[in-house]
């Protein structure tokens, strides 16, 4: 992390693909530290909505200005026509949530789900309205099939429909289906898609790329995080697992991501066990992954529930990162000055060969245009007036002209037809390689699992021995003390018929003895 940037240095200043601290100018108060809540930019100020602190949700407002670099408080008011409402269990404050989404819809910001005591009665998904020029909020009555009341989902918006897809309900149970909010009607549609979708997950992120497709990245279940990649065409409605290119992706959960253009940019999550301290962006026109910066493990961006929103400054445009958790709550507001990033090529055509057939081509088709360009020119001139106009040997130069043109057309066209050949032969030996490169992976995934099996079975069998060999040396110990005890057995038996014949011939002595008085009488 680079030197801190406060209110009387020029934000546009930074380095590039370089995150800088954002100090707040004249050391105005910074809002309460927190994670789980939700961010957004307009014109020229960031809005911070809810969050979490310690198992407490938040209800506050917060607005950081750009241009004077001072944080405030918002604090709405509830919308008059709505005061009066039965329902109205807050009051005139704005709920108190967490692991809620926020989206900008012309001049409101759309606040959708989320995690809140305060309406713990309802078990389906609420949806409010801040307008941020008059300074008020609302509670929105939505209708149709209502989602289940839900936190750590995903929210993307298109045109005037909000995407929800994902989270975690009330009972914790782990949910992947798509819901639809129509802004404008504020009905709600569940959409059923094609099988083979991401699993059910919470803490993921979302993305619409152009207008048609839904990109959804990451997440974790209850034991595991994800780093797959999901595509829904949103025409079709089918998903499919795109094959991604370039820098190795961790899994994380609880990270933030915004889309500029073409790329997605994503920063901190984590894995249960560290955050991820990459910043990272895919391409989403090639699915190719890259790396931008890295923070130290204990940054505050490697963090999770933080957000992550983008805006321009001074013609340039910026990543804003604000809040999260890794391990302390943070309050601080990160920038990042993005470079323009150039478009990467496909791995296939990063190959020598592959560049040079590439290359042939495109200058195959540069001399083809031109070439039939040039003859469209000439066979479009009128052949009545070029009679006319020209003599018979300009004609005939001509008419040569147009043949040695259409003789090198039909050269590059020749080559061309080798360049595809070559492509072609490419491209099946490249599938090829990946048939090849999966059976080795399929075959050495096989043979960790067996060595993994067998070293289970050494591990097992070397503490049967060790018991065994404990068992020896107590079965050796016993047979020493048997042997003793034997010995004294003997001892004690032999003392025992020494004493038996000793009494034996004393009791015959005496028998004998009675016997001769009884004589003598």
């Amino acid at each position: 992390m680079g030197e801190g940037i406060n209110g009387d240095a020029c934000l546009a200043a930074a380095p590039y693909d370089h995150w800088v601290l954002l100090g707040p100018a004249g050391g105005s108060p910074r809002p309460s530290a927190r994670y789980k809540h939700a961010a957004q930019v307009v014109q020229d100020k960031l809005y911070v909505v809810g969050g979490s602190r310690n198992g407490r949700s938040l209800s506050d407002v917060q607005v950081f200005d750009f241009r004077t670099f001072t944080w405030s408080a918002l604090n709405p008011t509830r919308d008059s026509n709505q005061l009066n409402l039965e329902n109205n269990a807050t009051g005139g404050s704005l709920p108190a949530l967490a692991g809620h989404s926020l989206v900008k819809w012309k001049n409101n910001l759309v606040v959708v789900a989320g995690n809140t005591r305060s309406l713990s009665s309802s078990n389906k998904v609420s949806v409010w309205l801040i307008d941020v020029e008059t300074n008020s909020w609302s509670a929105v009555d939505t209708y149709g099939k209502v989602p289940t009341a839900r936190g750590g989902q995903s929210v993307s918006l298109l045109g005037s429909r909000l995407l929800m897809f994902g989270g975690e309900d009330n009972k914790r149970r782990l949910l992947n289906d798509l819901h639809i909010l129509d802004l404008e009607t504020m009905m709600w549609e569940e959409v059923k898609t094609e099988k083979g979708g991401p699993a059910p997950r919470y803490d993921h992120s979302a993305a619409v790329y152009a207008d048609q497709y839904l990109l959804i990245f990451g997440g974790s279940s209850h034991s595991t995080c994800f780093s797959d990649l999901y595509l829904l065409d949103l025409q079709t409605l089918e998903w499919t697992q795109p094959y991604t290119q370039g820098a190795h992706i961790a899994p994380r959960s609880g990270h933030a991501g915004t889309m500029i253009d073409e790329n997605w940019y994503i920063v901190g999550g984590g894995d249960n066990a560290s955050g991820s301290t990459d910043t990272i962006v895919m391409n989403a026109s090639k699915f190719v992954w890259s790396v931008v910066t890295s923070v130290s493990a204990r940054d505050p961006l490697a963090c999770e529930g933080l957000t992550l929103c983008s805006t321009i400054v001074d013609g340039e445009k910026f990543l804003i990162a604000f809040g999260g958790y890794n391990g302390k709550y943070s309050n601080e507001i990160f920038a990042l000055k993005l470079k323009a990033r150039n478009l990467v090529q496909p791995r296939l055509l990063q190959s020598p060969a592959a560049a040079a057939a590439a290359a042939s081509v495109t200058a195959a088709y540069a001399v083809i245009t031109a070439t039939d360009e040039k003859t469209r020119d000439i066979v479009a001139t009128d052949d009545f007036d070029i009679k006319k106009a020209q003599p018979a040997s300009s004609s005939k130069k001509f008419i040569a002209e147009i043949d040695v043109v259409n003789g090198e057309k039909d050269k590059l066209e020749s080559r061309l037809a080798e360049v595809r050949d070559v492509n072609s032969k490419l491209k099946d030996k490249l599938d090829l390689a990946n048939l090849s490169y999966g059976e080795l992976a399929k075959e050495l995934e096989s043979v960790q699992n067996q060595l993994a099996a067998e070293g289970s079975r050494c591990q097992k069998l070397e503490s049967q021995i060790a018991a065994a060999r404990k068992r020896l040396e107590s079965a050796g110990s016993l047979e020493n003390e048997l042997e003793v005890l034997r010995h004294q057995i003997s001892q004690v038996e032999q003392t025992m018929a020494t004493t038996q014949r000793q009494k034996s011939g004393g009791v015959w002595k005496w028998v004998a003895g009675s016997a001769e008085v009884s004589d003598d009488e």
